[in-house]
């Protein structure tokens, strides 16, 4: 079979790439089925990162495919402003019947970036209706990664992310401690023991700025692009009553855990905590099409509805929120989903993946393994003076060998289609493991 012509490669400005390094020595896709990639030489890629951290149901999915192109023939195309489509409606119900109960109001976003920004927003929004106009300052926390708007770097805590813009940050933002801590939680599984007093930080944030002034924290219930770092037990609640007894919303960014992949609708679910708001993407869609949204406790959308004196109530939204090919792989992703029972199965994997994972310590490098649902953290000892080039190198290790894996700094990030099988979840760790021996 004749192989494909490889591309021109010079006028696409690549994200999060290291463009010159990867024009040398590219690695380019030309298709995905199932559990799997085809390279552009052919060779079969085992997807144990869900593309990144969203294609749930596994690649080409024949039923969003025909619900997508059924659309594309019927509405292509129909503006969210002052106008609506059924399927946008449909879409909504949908996404809020795997909401917590309350987290019924749905407004549908592009990305996890644009949820992220329009939660804060409605966060805001919901305190001036109230008369309480004030509170302006949001917090986030360290490590934290909540997308590239400029909101979402403002109340992230990831330094690379930040520095180029640090002049351009939102004002009023203050960030919590993370809860990263190898001396006490090394080689955790599960939620680790220590640290659910690093909440407490929040009342000190507090009392810095007054609670009249605060309008959210926002945090991601397990930190995924960070590095997988998991909420210690006990850490969340804290947050959740904190926030409860100040008139503090509190955001939780599930752009990575929600739809499966802890094994529940959300973390929210999983860790029996209900916050004020949630920004979804990644998932929603299983990537077949570009889509977030954010859901809404009703008695916030209320509010904001409630104190306008008519006309438009939120002036905020995008010209593709809730596109008619978006909302059409949202319901059919979403029926897969229930059809296949496709989380329960994620939460029956998760302790065998886990187990998997753990069993790779005492390999070169490795200083700690972390594991929730189905993602699974690998930390390396950095190379002295080269931070991530070890990673990277086990990275390109494993596509080799015909695994793909996500990096990030230092850390390896696992986290498959939950259609993945326990055959697949051995090669996964058993390929990482020889990566790891032949790496200096």
């Amino acid at each position: 079979m004749t192989q494909p012509a490889q591309p021109d490669l010079s006028s696409l400005w690549m994200p999060f790439t290291a463009n010159q390094q990867f024009k040398e020595h590219p690695r380019l896709l030309v298709a995905a089925k199932g559990m799997y990639y085809t390279t552009h030489e052919g060779q079969q890629v085992l997807d144990a990162t869900a593309g990144l951290w969203c294609v749930n149901a596994g690649h080409g999915r024949e039923e969003i495919i025909e619900a997508i192109s059924t659309q594309t023939r019927k509405l292509d195309y129909a503006p969210s402003f002052q106008i609506g489509h059924a399927d946008s409606f449909r879409a909504a119900k949908a996404v809020a019947g795997l909401m917590p109960e309350g987290l019924d109001r749905i407004f549908f976003t592009n990305s996890g970036s644009e949820a992220i920004d329009t939660a804060l927003k409605i966060a805001i929004a919901y305190h001036r209706s109230r008369g309480e106009a004030q509170r302006t300052r949001l917090i986030g926390r360290e490590r934290g990664y909540h997308g590239v708007g400029f909101g979402g770097i403002s109340v992230g805590g990831i330094a690379n992310n930040r520095r180029n813009f640090s002049s351009m940050l939102l004002p009023h933002v203050d960030h919590l401690p993370h809860t990263h801590n190898l001396e006490k939680n090394a080689f955790s599984q599960g939620q680790p023991e220590w640290g659910a007093h690093l909440a407490d930080e929040l009342e000190n944030i507090i009392a810095l700025h007054d609670a009249s002034t605060i309008a959210a924290v926002i945090v991601e219930p397990m930190a995924g692009s960070t590095g997988v770092l998991i909420p210690p037990k006990g850490y969340l609640e804290r947050l959740r009553a904190i926030t409860q007894k100040h008139g503090i919303l509190l955001i939780f960014d599930e752009v990575i855990t929600a739809f499966g992949r802890l094994g529940y609708n959300t973390a929210s679910q999983m860790l029996g905590i209900t916050p004020d708001l949630i920004a979804l993407a990644k998932g929603i869609s299983n990537a077949a099409v570009p889509a977030g949204a954010v859901a809404v406790q009703r008695n916030i959308h209320d509010s904001i509805m409630q104190a306008s004196s008519g006309g438009i109530e939120f002036f905020h939204g995008y010209t593709y929120s809730a596109h008619p090919l978006a909302t059409a792989a949202i319901l059919a992703t979403l029926d897969i989903y229930e059809r296949e029972q496709l989380f329960a199965r994620a939460r029956g994997l998760a302790p065998f993946m886990g187990a998997a994972a753990h069993q790779l310590k005492g390999h070169p490098h490795i200083i700690d393994i972390r594991t929730l649902g189905l993602v699974a953290g690998i930390e390396l000892k950095p190379r002295p003076g080269q931070p991530g080039a070890r990673a990277q190198e086990v990275f390109e290790r494993c596509f080799d060998q015909g695994v793909l894996v996500r990096y990030t700094g230092d850390t390896l990030a696992i986290s498959p289609p939950l259609i993945v099988s326990e055959d697949e979840i051995e090669r996964i760790f058993s390929t990482i493991g020889e990566a790891l021996k032949n790496t200096a």
